[in-house]
């Protein structure tokens, strides 16, 4: 039988560049994914009104763009692993 919670929120598999703060970001990326899918359902199906989809989509937006800023993503795109610049 397989695992409710992977069933539910289900993480694929990462291709980039193996740095911790990239892992954790993906993950963050994959929650916000599937939240977003999630509202949009519920608001398409009118389980919850336009506005309040709207408002959760926009917190969810806030919330992995300060992810993305505390962990540095984007910062030096051309510094490699070892510190140096390509």
């Amino acid at each position: 039988m397989v695992d409710k919670d992977n069933f539910l929120y289900p993480r694929g598999r990462y291709y980039g560049q193996v740095k911790p703060e990239n892992l954790v970001f993906n993950a963050n990326l994959q929650e916000f994914a599937q939240k977003i899918s999630y509202i949009c359902n519920l608001e398409t199906s009118g389980k919850i009104p336009p506005e309040q989809a709207y408002e959760q989509i926009k917190d969810l937006w806030k919330n992995l763009k300060r992810s993305k800023k505390e962990l540095g993503i984007g910062e030096n795109p051309f510094q490699t692993d070892d510190g140096n610049s390509e």
